[in-house]
């Protein structure tokens, strides 16, 4: 049995020591991390978004979160935001694709409509957030091309340290520099450099646990934009997986009744 569990691992670790460039070792890697978190299904879970200015002061959101894989293209994904009243029942439906450009929409219950975000406006802030519409969308393997860096350890934990770039030229960022671990291939962190090639955010996950004996996802993911001072904190709890979810409940009158 040992035997087997070994030669699995190396079988794991192939494409990457084989991977010869920077570049084939960057996609490598991404790859890798992607494949292991495939087959999950469907999820849901719980948020709470905590924004916080540059004086520090807080304000709180909470909302519901709904995924769906889509067997050969990218997540389908809806977000409902609970609480507080004066933003219950807004609704952020997103279709991510890993060719072409994602479909968003955003359903406003006060004007009772339903608005599409454009290609040229997904780099803009969510909900008064430092993520971006992109940021939300599912992390596609196909929407960036890639280089491998260096390794680095992080948090006491030995990383890959690679670069990803947007094929997208709507997207807000040049570049991002992404810290993956070896052992788990679990993101750690992400630096965003903007369109002048400055750092802009810096996005860490913490606390990771893992579900059905293989997907890890992390209680925090913390956003801190170095540019303008303000920060947003993402609390993650009661994930289900495989709760059941169909196509039906990801299209533009679930939005309208989601609240």
């Amino acid at each position: 049995m040992k035997n087997w569990i070994l030669f699995g691992l190396l079988l794991l670790t192939v494409p990457v020591l084989h991977a010869e460039t920077p570049e084939e070792k960057g996609l490598a890697i991404a790859r890798e991390a992607d494949r292991r978190d495939a087959g999950f299904g469907d999820l849901t879970a719980h948020m709470e978004m905590i924004l916080r200015n540059r004086q520090g002061e807080e304000s709180v959101r909470r909302l519901r979160i709904s995924t769906l894989e889509v067997k050969g293209d990218g997540d389908k994904g809806l977000s409902v935001f609970d609480e507080p009243a004066d933003v219950k029942g807004t609704a952020l439906l997103t279709f991510t694709h890993k060719v072409g450009e994602d479909d968003q929409w955003l359903f406003l219950p006060a004007l009772k409509r339903v608005k599409r975000i454009a290609s040229a406006n997904k780099s803009g802030p969510f909900m008064g957030s430092e993520f971006a519409y992109e940021d939300v969308a599912s992390q596609e393997v196909e929407k960036y091309s890639y280089k491998y860096l260096r390794d680095e350890t992080h948090e006491g934990k030995p990383c890959f340290v690679i670069e990803r770039t947007p094929v997208d030229k709507h997207s807000g960022y040049t570049r991002q520099q992404v810290w993956i671990d070896q052992a788990e291939y679990r993101p750690w962190k992400i630096d965003f450099y903007d369109r002048k090639d400055s750092l802009l955010k810096t996005l860490v996950w913490r606390g990771y646990r893992q579900y059905l004996g293989k997907y890890w996802r992390a209680d925090e993911m913390f956003m801190q934009n170095h540019q303008n001072g303000k920060s947003t904190l993402l609390k993650w709890r009661d994930y289900k997986f495989r709760a059941g979810l169909k196509d039906a409940d990801f299209n533009e009158s679930s939005l309208k009744r989601a609240r």
